[in-house]
């Protein structure tokens, strides 16, 4: 008689906490639709959520750049480039990402204005500290900040394709951008994608800080709210329901994104 493995029943192949969270959805949704107070205090709020994937989106798409240009210093073969990207990491790394967003507002903006009109003298030209908007201040924090965490994403990528097949490819003439081009980078990304996918939903979360320099985003459109109707348990459950939302779709879509990648390197 041939052994036959027991297959594994519905109920034990539920996801259950997804469906926990299908359910607060469902009520957080039917809140907002049937209950007057949280349909105002939703429409209150709705302006935040642009203003926050605004923020999230250009910051994300800045710090990929930084990061991925940092990554190739810290693997080059020219130790002045790697000692240099290698303290940038460590430095930035180091410092909460809140207080680095009070050190761009208040120290890093007037201190970048002030070269501005250094460079504007011959024109004639200048600007205040004023004209750098705080919006554009938090996303220089969230993109310099986050730069060092995607650096090491990439580094550790990049490191992660086998040496031979450099050597095999440097052996064929190919130069040193044609083969992060057509061997690194393409088995780089399958292992990049993931964490990558993963630090643009923390930053979402992240972006939330940005309501301490009063940048209208969900969190301070919140804040506001509740400080004036005193409605804090309804006005924070919204807020709360809102990047919800956003990150656990996000959070999902990279569980989706991981699958496919898993399975096509089989």
């Amino acid at each position: 008689m041939t052994y036959r493995p027991r297959q594994p029943s519905i109920f034990s192949r539920t996801p259950w906490w997804l469906l926990a969270i299908g359910l607060l959805f469902v009520l957080g949704l039917w809140a907002i639709t049937n209950d007057t107070g949280y349909s105002q205090i939703f429409r209150a709020l709705s302006g935040g959520v642009l203003t926050t994937i605004w923020v999230t989106l250009v910051a994300f798409c800045a710090a990929t750049l930084i990061g991925l240009l940092v990554a190739l210093a810290r693997t080059s073969g020219n130790r002045i480039l790697r000692e240099v990207a290698t303290f940038y990491v460590e430095i930035i790394r180091g410092i909460p990402v809140l207080v680095f967003l009070f050190y761009v507002a208040f120290v890093g903006a007037p201190a970048m204005v002030g070269a501005v009109n250094w460079l504007l003298q011959p024109f004639d030209t200048t600007i205040t500290v004023r004209q750098f908007d705080l919006v554009w201040r938090a996303i220089v924090a969230l993109t310099i900040c986050y730069s060092a965490f995607i650096a090491e994403i990439f580094r550790a990528g990049i490191e992660s394709v086998d040496r031979g097949q450099l050597e095999a490819a440097r052996s064929l003439g190919l130069s040193r951008w044609k083969c992060f081009r057509l061997v690194t980078f393409p088995q780089a990304l399958r292992t990049i994608l993931p964490p990558l996918a993963n630090d643009f939903v923390s930053m979402i979360k992240d972006s939330a800080l940005v309501s301490a320099l009063g940048v209208q985003d969900i969190t301070q459109l919140g804040k506001v709210y509740s400080s004036g109707t005193f409605l804090f348990f309804e006005t924070y459950n919204v807020v709360a329901f809102l990047y919800l939302t956003m990150t656990i779709s996000l959070s999902l879509l990279v569980r989706l994104l991981e699958r496919y990648l898993r399975d096509n390197a089989r």
